[in-house]
């Protein structure tokens, strides 16, 4: 007994083909579909059983994590009270390949009582699943990849994809952005990825400032209290005009032995440093520090007024470094 791989890539090609053939099947039903989605007011509420049911739950956790409220109802237990979560602004998706799963058409009598539309992904619209159906995104005649031709394998490949394209599609239309899918992504590396920059800057106390003029041994006092590893120099308006560190103090004073009472922070800052805004990504941040070579980053607002400091310490407790 061995494993064939060349059917192995026979699987993938069916499942591929099937995909392809969905892609150039979309028409009106798929931008109705869609349409729906975009313009619906309550929640998509996803349905199908078996494994049409593992794929609707794959794509309402798709368009939840893209901006568009929705849930999986398992279509046996909504018939034994779960349909009460469904609304009349809800739209509910149904998804079967034969569009004659009993328990999916047993329960949209009800939902249409309920008043909420119903969208269906299916293989076509003649099926009964179809007829009960206001709109509904065709897959068309798929041939299983099983050598049996009997578990769901390019059907479901079609399926989930046809999903991935209405909630990408609705993404698309609806202009999500990147810090809006951060809202709803706040852990592991993709949370950490979309971290924005006055999420972890530092700011009040913890971000010393200084006026022009100031002495560096009254500088380097303030750097201590605060624990901080740099200071800001601003004008009255609070504009940045450069930064001075303990480590420019060591390379400084090493190389000119200048008195710091009586040497004002002017002489030795670095006048006009590299900045960047606070609604800037993180990992932007990041880049930035180890492109210049830097631990400390000031953050300026659009006017160039200094409303917080990154360093690299806050990077590297959020999991960035």
């Amino acid at each position: 007994m061995s494993i064939d791989l060349d059917y192995a890539r026979q699987v993938f090609a069916r499942e591929a083909e099937a995909i392809r053939g969905v892609a150039e099947r979309i028409g009106p039903g798929f931008a109705s579909v869609a349409t729906a989605i975009l313009e619906c007011r309550g929640r998509v509420v996803v349905t199908g059983m078996g494994k049409a049911g593992i794929i609707g739950q794959k794509i309402a956790a798709t368009l939840s994590s893209t901006g568009t409220p929705a849930l999986f109802m398992h279509p046996a237990e909504a018939v034994h009270g779960d349909l009460g979560a469904v609304q009349a602004e809800d739209l509910v998706l149904a998804l079967s390949n034969s569009g004659e799963t009993e328990e999916v058409l047993r329960l949209l009598p009800a939902v249409r009582r309920i008043g909420a539309r119903v969208a269906a992904i299916t293989a076509s619209a003649g099926n009964s699943l179809g007829k009960l159906s206001d709109m509904v995104v065709e897959l068309g005649e798929v041939r299983e990849a099983c050598p049996l031709g009997l578990a769901p394998s390019a059907s479901t490949a079609a399926m989930l994809a046809a999903g991935d394209a209405l909630a990408l599609s609705v993404q698309k239309a609806r202009g999500f952005t990147a810090e809006q899918y951060a809202l709803y992504h706040p852990a592991g590396e993709l949370g950490r990825k979309l971290l924005r920059v006055d999420e972890l800057m530092r700011t009040g106390a913890a971000n010393p400032t200084c006026a022009p003029g100031t002495s560096i041994l009254d500088v380097l006092s303030a750097i201590s209290a605060a624990r901080a590893g740099a200071m800001c120099v601003v004008d009255g308006g609070g504009k940045l005009l450069g930064i001075f560190t303990d480590g420019d103090f060591r390379r400084r004073y090493a190389r000119d032995k200048f008195d710091p009472a009586a040497t004002a922070v002017d002489a030795q800052m670095t006048a006009r440093p590299v900045s960047i805004g606070p609604e800037k990504l993180a990992h932007e941040a990041l880049a930035l520090m180890r492109a210049r070579k830097i631990d400390e980053l000031p953050v300026v607002d659009a006017a160039g007024r200094l409303v917080g400091m990154l360093d690299v310490q806050d990077l590297l407790g959020a999991g960035l470094v």
